[in-house]
């Protein structure tokens, strides 16, 4: 008796940013086209606008994500340097990672909250994921994962400093208080950093290079890019990649891993820790059980009794 080959992934997930000059015209066109656009082509995810560029996820069928990416490929007038073209990663999923579609304005596509920064002035050098395990082993690399702290407790490269920043704007600061103090002790040949898709690598390169560190590189394509193309046997990543969708992290063949979130404060789950006393499903996790009220509590109770009644209805 033959195995059935299994079945191909339903969803096609695209995950993309360009930093480009929006004008207030093409913000607002965009901002009312985009969701009518998504709604056409049952397209979910989300978009975020700036005058520095934009910033997305979106998930759907192969053409209806096809469609919105050429849409924004057209208005936003991309051209051929690498900041005026889309960046995109692609993965796949057997079921949609988004409950919507929202296309909001922002002041930043990421936020740094240091207006001066500017990745298409000035940036760090690239390295390419074909490149990136010699960056890795080099004892003079200062490796940096420039993520959020909860991102790094699931998932990270061999070596990687862990900043403890709970948001990238806090990223500055733990640059003047801990980094340069690092940097002046251990003296390195180079910086290398990396993040989930290369955004905020952008940022962070830039704004290190504005304030005079040297031999700034970081990982073109973020973890995304070196997941999909280097082999597990010959990869430095360890555990899981965290995505802000329902996937919530990825393994290495780019598949949904087995963190969950806690749905009432959003933090990553392992499943060990979802087997002790302190995880309420719904409710509260290790992370948040002292965080909330009772009247906290209590709602976040409600909310789970309906979201299990309408999947037992098979709504």
């Amino acid at each position: 008796m033959s195995l059935k080959p299994p079945a191909p992934s339903r969803f096609l997930v695209a995950a993309f940013y360009a930093f480009t000059p929006l004008e207030g015209d093409t913000l607002a066109r965009l901002l009312e086209e985009l969701p009518a656009l998504a709604a056409q082509g049952n397209v979910l995810g989300s978009v975020l606008l700036a005058s520095e560029g934009v910033n997305g996820t979106i998930s759907g069928s192969d053409e209806g994500v096809g469609q919105l990416l050429k849409r924004l490929r057209s208005d936003l007038q991309l051209g051929n340097a690498h900041f005026e073209r889309l960046q995109v990663k692609f993965s796949h999923c057997d079921r949609q990672v988004f409950r919507r579609f929202k296309a909001r304005r922002k002041k930043e596509i990421v936020t740094m909250g240091v207006p001066s920064v500017d990745p298409r002035a000035r940036v760090g050098t690239y390295v390419s994921p074909s490149e990136w395990n010699a960056v890795v082993d080099d004892p003079d690399t200062l490796l940096i994962d420039t993520r959020n702290r909860y991102e790094v407790a699931i998932g990270s490269f061999e070596g990687a400093v862990d900043p403890g920043t709970d948001s990238f704007r806090e990223f500055p600061e733990w640059v003047e208080k801990e980094l340069r103090p690092l940097v002046e002790s251990r003296t390195p040949a180079r910086i290398a950093m990396f993040c989930t898709g290369g955004i905020r690598c952008e940022k962070a390169s830039s704004y290190l290079m504005q304030n005079g560190f040297p031999e700034i590189h970081h990982l073109q394509g973020g973890i995304l890019s070196y997941l999909e193309q280097i082999p597990e046997s010959a990869s430095r990543w360890r555990g899981e990649c965290f995505v802000f969708d329902q996937r919530v992290a990825l393994n290495h063949q780019l598949q949904p891993g087995q963190h969950r979130l806690c749905h009432a404060c959003g933090l990553p789950l392992t499943p060990e820790q979802r087997t002790m006393e302190s995880y309420i499903p719904g409710v509260q996790c290790l992370h948040c059980k002292d965080l909330f009220s009772d009247r906290d509590r209590a709602r976040f109770r409600e909310r789970q009794r309906q979201w299990e009644q309408q999947h037992a209805g098979g709504h």
